[in-house]
């Protein structure tokens, strides 16, 4: 070829280059007011300060949190000394544990929620049934298959293990030394001899107890508060859509991650439950879900809005810190109806693509499962789903899973 020829050649090359490094510049998709003001929405840059707890006082005390993390990583808070709250919360799982079943010291009947970004929920457990972190942390510690143990066994050795720590935070510990009056295993439990042993303490030392074992709960949630989701690519996408940087926007995410993206604001109405900056409207919906074969029968939020109402632990509650009128999530939530039957809290959407299985007990394996679930919308075993048939491709329902895949991030924790 000759030297002219080759020059030809390479202007025809470069010109090839600059039309179609063109063409997909352009053919990236751009948005509309709407879809922004959408976009910004989902943004983490979004998600407000972390208000306090008025139910936790000692919720924002970093003393608190240490000491918290220390009795989260703890496995003699259980009764076979195997099981703390980071067997089911693994921080390298992104504090879940990537099971269909919770496994503490026997089988529960659904799986474990990530932690990350919760603090911002009024609802704890996938029918919540509890109203604050600390609640739901004293939940599975009298748990006959998680954690399996009682309030004056965890009280003793807060008192031969913890105590210094304790009482920098919360004042000094009684004399538990007595254990006539504060027997070495005695809780609100299923254990009959347990149960006995609480039942013919006083109420005064039972109070005693119980007021140790709530601190402990309110130092775990200390730490839970801490644990946040960080920036993903969707993320540093979004801010640069808003900024109108269009060379970050053209190599963060790619056509296909972007038409997920678009599918998941718009025709798949993902934002309907998946909103705000942890894609969680913290609500709880029918998604027709199927039972599990030999699990008992689970109705959701029909029962876990009763136990939220007489819950030892609420935020109207004794042991709470909050004033009645600051508990406005409890006192007018809606308690019984048609809409709560088999309804499940909904979950971040951070991080989910290294969190199978899914749904509350597991029941798919894959998010393709998901969202052939979501996309052909059958029936609910009991109850109405809130769901309708979309009808996408499959090529559509790729594209949202890629698109979830830029929601992954690090999560902070102390």
């Amino acid at each position: 070829m000759s030297e002219r020829n080759k020059i030809l050649a390479g202007f025809a090359l470069l010109a090839v280059l600059i039309i179609g490094g063109l063409s997909y510049i352009l053919s990236r998709p751009t948005w509309t007011d709407t879809e922004l003001t959408t976009l910004r929405t989902l943004w983490i840059g979004s998600l407000p300060p972390l208000a306090p707890d008025p139910s936790n006082q000692y919720g924002d005390d970093p003393r608190a949190a240490e000491f918290g993390k220390q009795l989260f990583f703890d496995t003699r808070f259980s009764s076979n000394g195997e099981v703390a709250c980071a067997t089911c919360h693994i921080p390298e799982k992104g504090f879940q544990d990537g099971l269909p079943l919770a496994q503490g010291v026997g089988t529960t009947n659904r799986r474990a929620m990530p932690i990350a970004g919760t603090a911002y929920s009024p609802w704890m457990f996938w029918d919540g049934r509890k109203d604050s972190q600390w609640a739901q942390a004293l939940g599975p510690l009298e748990s006959p298959v998680e954690h399996g143990g009682s309030r004056t066994q965890y009280a003793h050795l807060i008192d031969e293990n913890y105590r210094s720590e304790y009482e920098a935070i919360f004042g000094e510990l009684p004399d538990l030394s007595d254990r006539t009056r504060f027997p070495k295993a005695a809780g609100q439990v299923d254990d009959p001899t347990v149960r006995a042993a609480w039942e013919a303490m006083s109420p005064a030392d039972q109070k005693t107890v119980t007021q140790i074992y709530v601190n402990m709960g309110k130092a775990i949630a200390a730490y839970e508060r801490l644990i946040m989701p960080g920036e993903s690519r969707f993320d540093i996408y979004v801010q640069a859509a808003l900024e109108n940087d269009k060379k970050t926007m053209n190599s963060t995410l790619t056509t296909e991650e972007l038409e997920g993206l678009r599918l998941f604001i718009g025709e798949a109405n993902c934002t309907r439950c998946h909103n705000d900056p942890l894609f969680t409207d913290n609500s709880f919906h029918n998604t027709g879900v199927s039972a599990v074969e030999n699990l008992p029968e689970d109705t959701g939020r029909t029962q876990g809005a009763q136990k939220v109402l007489t819950d030892e632990f609420n935020c109207l509650s004794l042991y709470s810190d909050a004033e009645p009128d600051q508990c406005s999530e409890l006192n007018f939530m809606v308690a019984e109806g048609e809409e709560l039957e088999r309804a499940f809290k909904v979950p971040s959407l951070r991080n989910v693509t290294s969190r199978a299985p899914y749904m509350h007990a597991g029941q798919f394996t894959t998010l393709e499962a998901v969202l052939n679930h979501y996309n052909t919308a059958p029936a609910a075993p009991t109850g109405h789903s809130e769901l309708e048939v979309l009808n996408l491709s499959e090529r559509q329902i790729k594209s949202i899973i890629a698109f979830l895949y830029t929601l992954n991030s690090d999560i902070s924790a102390p």
